[in-house]
């Protein structure tokens, strides 16, 4: 495994569950304009950033159409990736149905599997979260359905503007988007008994070298020492948390969004 090796004053950068496109497009926009603002801060000293899924709340690519939206984001991470700093985009849940698009137009490194990376010679697995962990048989079944070319080949057979509209409708009816709305923070079950949480620790019995596990998915942040060498980092969400994850090369800081 190669190392990455940061150079002094650089870091990484993590953030994750921006689910833009929800509840409305005006909220939706605003949420855009922090993250924007969020990039070209972290520009500065950043040696790589990772989104790690749901960046879009609903993402469908057609051959020759994309959804309508989202300029100002794209036009900034273009900026930054034609500077030659790196953007890896995790594929969640959500964003299950982004192709190549991302990656030629935007220059975004599109991961669609977990990764292992080595870096200042600390172990960080890395991936959205979904589908990970025991249980959760329905959600496991689903996404191997959407994942099928054949259905993402009917998809595509539906007008663009039919699409989007369905996709959107789900989404703006979808727990998240409620949460949104109300502005509070989702309930979640004690994190012992959470999918995640088991995933890591089982993993990190099989892989006791790993220093970091940094997931998205759950919209809850966490930063736990789940063994003696190890930690969980699950990044929380841009919906009601506003939180991102930083690695300076010695210790792994989850922050909240102007603090």
């Amino acid at each position: 495994m190669e190392e990455i090796r940061l150079e002094k004053g650089k870091k990484i950068y993590f953030a994750s569950d921006f689910h833009l496109g929800i509840p409305d497009p005006e909220r939706s926009r605003l949420r855009e304009t922090q993250l924007v603002n969020w990039l070209e801060f972290v520009r500065q000293d950043a040696a790589e950033i990772y989104l790690m899924g749901d960046l879009f709340d609903f993402w469908f690519e057609y051959k020759t159409v994309i959804p309508k939206g989202y300029v100002r984001l794209f036009g900034k991470l273009a900026e930054i990736t034609d500077s030659g700093l790196p953007v890896y985009l995790f594929r969640g849940n959500h964003d299950i149905w982004a192709f190549d698009y991302l990656e030629k137009e935007v220059g975004l490194c599109l991961e669609r599997e977990s990764v292992t990376k080595l870096i200042n010679g600390r172990k960080f697995f890395l991936a959205h979260g979904d589908g990970l962990g025991p249980g959760d048989r329905g959600y496991k079944f689903l996404k191997k359905v959407f994942e099928l070319k054949f259905n993402q080949w009917l998809f595509r057979w539906l007008h663009p503007d039919l699409g989007a509209r369905m996709g959107l409708y789900f989404s703006k009816k979808s727990r998240i988007a409620n949460i949104i709305k109300e502005g509070k923070p989702e309930n979640h079950v004690p994190l012992e008994k959470e999918m995640l949480y088991q995933f890591a620790l089982s993993e990190s019995k099989s892989d006791p070298e790993i220093d970091y596990f940094v997931f998205g998915h759950r919209h809850m942040p966490v930063q736990k020492q789940i063994t003696e060498k190890t930690e969980l980092i699950i990044l929380g969400d841009w919906v009601t948390n506003f939180t991102y994850g930083v690695f300076d090369g010695e210790k792994f800081e989850l922050k909240f969004l102007g603090k």
